[in-house]
């Protein structure tokens, strides 16, 4: 390369005189008593300053930078480092030789947390390429753009005097060379907010609450960029939670004052005018009107704005199946104060055909194929059509579901089912119709309280067994029932609780006319509870009592009796295979029920998304009306799951403990959400 000449400099200790014909040229400077450099004369090197003290990280640990391991010290480093360390320790060093290194962060002390970290982690040129090998050409280039990176990610916590140095060291491990790379981080002082003016935001709410108060940020406070950033986020949350939809609030601007060390904070705000929810109004082609939509929503006219209503409504109007996409735009209303919300609606395919096919070892060969179209009834009325074809089932299904009829999440329902059930316990032929109008839980509003009222009318022609030994009988049984149940759900997940409990119970008066008219009253209490034992360790367990009350055992249609066993009830057992058996050794069912299951659910992965459930499951059936622990069967086995973002895929593999004639030694298991 060729080398530029410098103009040659006076030498003297006078200051070079202008050239005559400048037209600006000023008259001569008084000698201040400082000589001229001599540029032509090699100037000693520079001190080096010994990098910043190592200080703690605030209680935060730094991740994944490795410190130096013991050997040839980084360049600069302690207080009699010599000027040239730097260049002796890298001189013997080929300039084209691929080299492997790390990097260290030092001197942060206080300015440094978790976020800072991650953010160097994630932007770092010399942590992206760490695993690969670089020459010291290279490795320097990274090393001084990831010094304007430490710089720029302090700036943003207040910290605007920041300077950071590069240093090297090289360590040789079985003839290897090994570059330490030292980014020394100076953060200087914070500088501190020394004023704030927030524009716009005076006086209070016609809710009573103080506007300026939405922005927590005051004077005194550090000049750190992501504080600022997430009070100004509050601040338009806060404003659209509080009734200002049209609030608009811009981006805050940041002085800073090097002199004086310290930042100035301007926000300017245009909050709109408080408003009132006014009317809906929908597209004309959506599949509701508006005043379903009102009965959907979770806020009346005439009630204060609130944007967490509106992010409700819209998922809520996807949840119905009816559309594939909502728009709801906040408008001026047409009345002083009051805000109108025009909704565009994009229909989704009303239809849905769907199928399955397998083989189950409690179920035999199945296929079952169904056909809905949820809005066959408008608005919102389903009507479903389902078959059953297999070797214990054959059946067929037209059912109507009502959603969101008079009251957000109220459903009606109501049923028409023949079918043909060949079941270890009976054979039965039944017909029947029922419906039931419930308050439902769902994964957008998970609610403390449910229930469900129903009705219920059917005939059966049942097949079992009676007598020594077992003889088959068939008996035709009218049933009517009025089942109800109540449940309160104070879990934090619906598919898969962490931590709380629910309880719930259900009865159904039946009346049954079989030789004779007689009734019974059912009746079954669940109660199941979680607790965490830190992020990755949950305790679950469960209980479950039933019992028949008012008529005997034998009497009662076997239908309508208790049985347990399989995956929903005691792993490692058949469907319906505990309790008593008669000599041909077929499942009789009982009275009462009695069931108890204990696991625990660990977590591990990257993202916890994977885990194994250890799980022991015990139950008993009983032909009186409270159930006996003489009678007890248990099962024990390990689960498997995988945590999808719908929910976790459930694997359990259960034995039996104490089988009986006939029982399998392991059942598997396999369903969407967790066992209780």
């Amino acid at each position: 390369m060729p080398v530029f000449a410098q103009p040659s400099v006076p030498t003297s200790g006078t200051a070079p005189a202008q050239p005559a014909d400048d037209g600006l040229t000023l008259d001569g400077m008084p000698d201040l008593g400082i000589d001229w450099p001599d540029l032509t004369t090699p100037s000693a090197p520079l001190p080096v300053d010994a990098p910043p003290e190592s200080s703690a990280n605030n209680g935060v640990e730094a991740p994944a930078w490795p410190l130096p391991d013991a050997g040839t010290p980084l360049a600069g480093e302690g207080e009699t480092a010599p000027a040239v360390a730097e260049s002796d320790a890298l001189a013997a060093i080929d300039p084209t030789k691929p080299l492997r290194y790390r990097t260290q962060l030092d001197g942060l002390g206080d300015a440094a947390d978790a976020t800072l970290y991650t953010r160097f982690n994630a932007l770092s040129v010399l942590r992206q390429g760490e695993g690969d090998r670089a020459n010291i050409a290279q490795i320097r280039r990274r090393g001084q753009t990831d010094t304007d990176l430490v710089d720029e990610l302090l700036r943003a916590r207040g910290y605007y005097d920041s300077r950071t140095r590069l240093r090297f060291g090289v360590e040789t491990a079985n003839g290897d060379p090994l570059v330490n790379v030292l980014l020394g981080a100076n953060p200087g002082p914070r500088y501190l907010l020394g004023s704030v003016s927030v524009f716009g935001l005076e006086g209070e709410s016609p809710l009573g609450q103080d506007l300026r108060a939405l922005f927590p940020v005051k004077q005194g406070d550090p000049a750190d960029t992501d504080t600022i950033l997430a009070a100004t986020d509050k601040l338009r949350l806060g404003l659209g939670e509080g009734g200002y939809p049209f609030a608009d609030v811009r981006e805050p601007v940041l002085t800073v004052d090097h002199q004086q060390r310290e930042a100035i904070l301007n926000l300017n705000v245009t909050t709109g005018g408080f408003r009132r929810f006014g009317e809906i109004r929908v597209n004309p082609d959506a599949p509701f009107d508006a005043r379903h939509v009102g009965v959907i929503a979770r806020f009346w006219e005439g009630e204060p704005y609130n944007q967490s209503d509106i992010t409700d409504l819209n998922r809520a109007l996807v949840a119905t199946g009816l559309v594939s996409q909502v728009t709801i735009t906040p408008e001026e209303g047409k009345d002083a104060g009051t805000v109108d919300l025009a909704i565009a609606v994009t229909k989704a395919p009303p239809r849905t055909i769907s199928g399955e096919i397998g083989y189950g070892t409690g179920e035999g060969a199945r296929i079952e194929a169904s056909w809905q179209h949820r809005n066959f009834f408008p608005p919102e009325g389903a009507l479903t059509v389902r078959g059953v074809l297999g070797t214990q089932e054959q059946s067929l299904t037209a059912s109507l579901r009502r959603n969101n009829l008079g009251k957000r999440d109220r459903v009606l329902n109501l049923e028409l089912s023949a079918a043909n059930v060949d079941r270890p316990a009976y054979q039965a032929l039944t017909a029947g119709i029922s419906g039931s109008y419930e308050r439902q839980t769902n994964l957008i509003f998970q609610k403390d309280w449910t229930w469900s009222l129903g009705a219920e009318l059917r005939i059966s022609d049942e097949r079992d067994f009676y007598g020594v030994p077992p003889v088959a009988r068939r008996r035709t049984y009218v049933i009517a029932a009025l089942p109800t149940g109540i449940t309160y759900d104070g879990s934090d997940d619906l598919l898969d609780p962490r931590k709380g409990f629910r309880l719930g119970a259900r009865i159904s008066p039946e009346l049954s006319l079989q030789a004779g008219v007689f009734s019974y009253v059912r009746a079954q209490f669940d109660g199941s509870g979680y607790m965490p034992f830190g992020e990755r360790l949950t305790l679950a367990g469960r209980v479950r009592l039933g019992t028949i009350v008012g008529a005997a055992a034998d009497r009662i249609a076997p239908t309508r009796r208790f049985y347990a066993g399989g995956g929903a009830s005691v792993r490692g057992y058949g469907y319906q295979a505990i309790g008593p058996r008669d000599l041909n050794n077929t499942p009789e069912g009982g009275r009462s029920l009695g069931e108890v299951s204990l696991e625990a659910r660990f977590r591990f992965g990257s993202l916890n998304q994977f885990g194994v459930v250890p799980f022991i499951d015990a139950g008993t059936i009983s032909p009186q009306p409270f159930p006996t622990i003489s009678e007890m069967r248990v099962g024990a086995g390990l689960g498997f799951r995988y945590y999808s973002n719908f929910g976790p895929i459930r694997i359990d593999v259960g034995t039996p403990l104490n089988p009986q004639q006939g029982d399998s030694r392991i059942g598997v298991y396999v369903s969407l959400g967790q066992a209780f």
